[in-house]
């Protein structure tokens, strides 16, 4: 552990202990040491175009290049798991330090690695919905069905992107099948996911905002906040006056009103601020058991 990550835990140990359970937002940040690489650099620029939601369900032909795309990054995406940056937060979560989390990822990383009361605000790329008929399916058995119709497709990648996709050729778009409804036959099929250009949940929304109106603090953990989806939640936060607190790597949409950024990996940084905290329990435990030694020496004496 470096001096700079060890005074940047005991910052964070001092910043959350004390006021009850602090509410939590996680973003692609929290995912980057499981080698799921966010959308945009430390300059905050993005890096990648997502498929937006307008195209998903503009044709056939764009919903093919999303599975076809899809299908082979899923296999390195579904292979990764949690960091321990997402362990720190369950030991946090745990300790009572940190209360629900709510998450702009679709991986289900908080979840594997024991996380409770997780918000999906963006969904979960393990479920598939047919927009058609309603019918929902499970990604992993899909991505069985899709297999099976693809016996041949055989394309190797090693590109990740946080939503499962990568970049394919043409030529192999165009090869392959794409899955349709069992239900209704539709292949207007789609991960149960906010796309770009989509909106979240009104009803998901109106929770986080209530989880935001009874915590004493934000913590916002590896995100640079340049999409609303997530800034609503530090505006409401500030505007309340509750402390915010943001530990991710470099500048974000959020700086100027946040109380403390810390700028470093969550992967070093949270599990050194689980150790800290552990270390001053065990102290406090050391000073209460000397405490009663002294009081029951000086009542018997």
């Amino acid at each position: 552990m470096t001096s700079d990550t060890a005074d940047q835990a005991a910052e964070l140990a001092e910043l959350l202990s004390g006021t009850g359970p602090w509410l939590v937002l996680t973003g692609a940040g929290m995912s980057t040491a499981s080698g799921i690489p966010d959308y945009r650099g430390p300059d905050g620029l993005r890096r990648v175009q997502p498929m937006t939601i307008q195209e998903f369900r503009s044709s056939s032909e764009a919903r093919q290049r999303y599975w076809a795309r899809s299908y082979v990054g899923w296999q390195r995406f579904d292979a990764a798991g949690p960091n321990p940056a997402h362990k720190a937060v369950t030991a946090l979560q745990r300790r009572q330090v940190i209360g629900s989390v709510i998450t702009q990822n679709v991986d289900g990383l908080h979840q594997r690695a024991g996380t409770g009361r997780v918000i999906e605000l963006h969904g979960s790329l393990a479920r598939v919905i047919c927009e058609r008929c309603g019918e929902e399916t499970a990604r992993r058995a899909l991505d069985d069905r899709m297999r099976e119709a693809n016996p041949n497709f055989e394309v190797t990648s090693d590109e990740i992107r946080p939503d499962g996709d990568i970049s394919l050729l043409a030529v192999d778009v165009a090869r392959f099948i794409p899955p349709r409804c069992l239900v209704c036959d539709s292949d207007q099929l789609r991960p149960q996911v906010v796309f770009f250009g989509d909106a979240v949940a009104r009803e998901v929304v109106a929770e986080c905002f209530a989880l935001v109106a009874d915590a004493p603090g934000l913590l916002v953990l590896g995100s640079s906040l340049q999409v609303m989806s997530g800034l609503r939640f530090v505006r409401r936060a500030t505007a309340r006056g509750l402390p915010v607190v943001l530990v991710t790597r470099g500048r974000t949409r959020a700086d100027d009103v946040v109380t403390h950024h810390l700028d470093g990996a969550l992967e070093e940084i949270l599990p050194a601020t689980v150790e800290v905290m552990s270390e001053s329990d065990g102290l406090r435990t050391q000073a209460a058991d000397t405490f009663s030694a002294i009081t029951i020496n000086s009542s018997t004496g």
